[in-house]
């Protein structure tokens, strides 16, 4: 078994079960690679034995059986530009706080190997976003992709933007608000849901459209089929808006035109049958903890 290992290097709450983990996988000879920085923390902090590395430019492939994330939700969304269109199992490991993607208990690590060897799991493929400006194909390059949501907001300015928007070529309407989230089933239950978007099972063939403190009390958040090509072309007060791709943020210019779609690969998440994202649900959303655990 190959497995790489990552985590932000601020998280060294999350060390000693980083070890934990490595000793479970000792345990079935597995081959271990850190990511380059997140190892540096652990000798560091442990002095432990060196291991192979890995960094987001070089030493992974698609033969790897699973990328362990340790931290929130956030991290693996970063992660997510580490493994890109590789095809290598995820699973979080959450040292962070509410978590809809690193659902894993820290202190459950070891189960994260023994419930894997027994098969005890399913892959689930995640969508993602793409998106393509032209004149700023050097600004996202080839991490012009996002797990969770593309999002066009304001800058510099408290006024809102207006955030033209037109449906595989068919004008739809001109939103005016703070901004506009195109968002993944994934993203669903991030920035969306916290705008009053709807949540949307992983596996659903949609795309959601949630506009942010809209002007028009009666801009609704809208579900579109995930085949969609989405094209957005923002005004407003000051020369420049905020794209962003998940934690990635670039600046571009008003009247710029964005094409959002699906992109054409997918990022496989491992959904242990002890954590499913139904489980999640209950226990961090809609009815508070499950009282059956």
């Amino acid at each position: 078994m190959k497995v790489a290992i990552y985590g932000q290097t601020y998280q060294d709450n999350a060390i000693e079960y980083v070890l934990e983990l490595v000793e479970e996988l000792h345990k079935q000879s597995a081959e271990i690679y850190f990511e380059e920085e997140f190892h540096s923390l652990l000798l560091s902090k442990t002095a432990s034995k060196t291991y192979k590395t890995f960094t987001a430019e070089a030493g992974l492939d698609s033969s790897f059986e699973m990328f362990v994330s340790f931290g929130g939700d956030g991290t693996i969304l970063r992660a997510t530009t580490y493994v890109r269109d590789l095809g290598i199992p995820i699973v979080g490991v959450n040292t962070g706080r509410l978590g809809f993607l690193s659902t894993f208990k820290k202190e459950d690590v070891k189960k994260v190997v023994k419930e894997f060897v027994q098969g005890a799991y399913t892959i689930v493929e995640r969508s993602l976003l793409e998106i393509k400006a032209k004149g700023y194909e050097n600004e996202f390059q080839d991490l012009n992709f996002a797990l969770n949501e593309i999002t066009v907001s304001r800058k510099d300015t408290t006024s809102m933007i207006t955030v033209e928007t037109h449906l595989n070529d068919e004008y739809l309407t001109s939103y005016w608000a703070d901004g506009l989230i195109v968002s993944t089933p994934t993203g669903s239950t991030g920035y969306s849901l916290s705008c009053g978007g709807p949540v949307i099972v992983p596996t659903a063939k949609s795309l959601v459209l949630t506009p942010i403190a809209p002007h028009n009390l009666n801009a609704r958040p809208l579900v579109i089929s995930d085949n969609t090509v989405i094209r957005l072309k923002v005004s407003g007060r000051e020369e420049n808006h905020l794209v962003s791709l998940d934690s990635r943020i670039a600046s571009v210019e008003n009247e710029t035109e964005v094409e959002i779609r699906k992109a054409n690969f997918t990022v496989k998440m491992i959904e242990y049958t002890s954590e499913s994202f139904l489980k999640t649900l209950r226990n961090k959303l809609l009815w508070g903890e499950d009282k059956r655990n």
